[in-house]
């Protein structure tokens, strides 16, 4: 079995499937961790990007809760991984409010309305009682568990390290083509040589291949900042916030007490020049909303950075076989979710590699249709 990625969806997939017993090459073009992980605010939500009322208009209720138990799943069991090996990542047990983007509630009520006919663990909040709580004057908030925080670089070099202690291999080189045949894969590399491998399972990042062309999937920048340590000014309880409206901004805490806050993102500024040059006016934009997000908080930045990312029209990752390509398999937890989708993906995909199968599969197809 050949992984291409050595970021965090590529480290759970490897920490999976060498649990299954198999034999596990790793190979990326950086080190380990670096591209998109290491700029990943790494909140670790099982809310689904499209709220549970626009995925059930979409795909019909049935499907939209299956959706977003697997995602609650995902998120529990990554937090017992975690627990269960002792991986040092800093990874902390979190509350996520997702609050009202405006003057009504009306769309949180019948977000969490939703919510609690399919049992997924949530609380609405009105304005009194979120004010009363964490202090945020908004009109409604859902509050829910299950949701963690964690340093995703850190988190990803402790799965490849137990992945390399069952006997996986992590190589350093730079995939550039691919072919699929009845009986393998064959993965063309950069320096003129060439593995080949029984299976491939593509956990590239935002780096896709040419031979993935999904119809749901579209690329678009974001920015984040991370303030200086602030351990005496953070918010009650330090939940993970996030709000009701399609492009929104998410903030978090860190162990050190800082607040790292993101958002601004952009489907217009996807090269890297655009992107560097609208990072001023960026930055600026973050630091205004954290003030009016969170009076108390102080906006002297430390850090920020922006990069390239993708999502998908509805929300939901690209996880299967890659069509015309059976023995090559895709791992694409696109979104806010993911490194959350990244351990459903590992679950998927051994479950694939098992003989069995998921209606999942079928919900995250590479090839669905686009929907809007």
């Amino acid at each position: 079995m050949l992984i291409v990625g050595a970021g965090i969806t590529g480290a759970l997939v490897a920490e999976r499937l060498t649990r299954q017993g198999r034999q596990v090459v790793v190979i990326d073009r950086e080190l380990p961790s670096l591209g998109s992980t290491v700029a990943s605010t790494a909140m670790l939500l099982w809310e689904i990007d499209r709220p549970l009322v626009e995925l059930s208009q979409l795909y019909g209720f049935e499907k939209a809760v299956r959706c977003y138990r697997a995602s609650h799943a995902a998120t529990r069991g990554l937090m017992s991984l975690v627990a269960h090996h002792g991986i040092a990542c800093e990874m902390r047990q979190r509350l996520s409010l997702y609050l009202a983007a405006d003057d009504s509630p009306r769309l949180v009520e019948n977000e969490h309305a939703l919510r609690a006919r399919a049992d997924l663990p949530s609380n609405l909040l009105d304005y009194a009682g979120l004010l009363r709580r964490f202090a945020i004057g908004r009109a409604a908030a859902i509050l829910s568990s299950d949701a963690a925080d964690a340093d995703p670089v850190r988190l990803t070099r402790g799965l490849l390290n137990i992945s390399i202690r069952r006997g996986a291999r992590l190589l350093k080189a730079d995939a550039i083509a691919f072919d699929s045949t009845a009986s393998g894969a064959t993965v063309g590399l950069e320096d003129g040589l060439s593995i080949e491998a029984r299976e491939v399972v593509l956990a590239t990042g935002y780096v896709m291949p040419d031979i993935v062309r999904p119809k749901a999937q579209r690329p678009a920048s974001s920015w984040a900042i991370a303030t200086l340590p602030q351990p005496h000014r953070l918010w009650p309880e330090q939940a993970l916030i996030w709000e009701a409206t399609q492009n929104y901004h998410y903030a978090r805490t860190t162990v050190d007490g800082r607040i790292i806050l993101g958002g601004e993102d952009d489907d217009a500024l996807v090269q890297p020049d655009a992107r560097e040059a609208a990072t001023p006016e960026k930055v600026r934009a973050l630091k205004t909303y954290l003030k009016a997000l969170w009076p108390e908080a102080s906006n002297d930045v430390a850090f920020h950075w922006s990069g390239a990312f993708d999502t998908t029209s509805d929300g939901l990752p690209l996880i299967g076989r890659v069509p015309q390509c059976s023995n090559i398999l895709a791992a694409f937890g696109y979104g806010g979710n993911g490194i959350t989708f990244s351990f459903l993906a590992a679950e998927l995909i051994a479950t694939l590699l098992s003989g069995a199968t998921s209606p999942l599969l079928d919900d995250f197809a590479i090839d669905r249709d686009i929907v809007e």
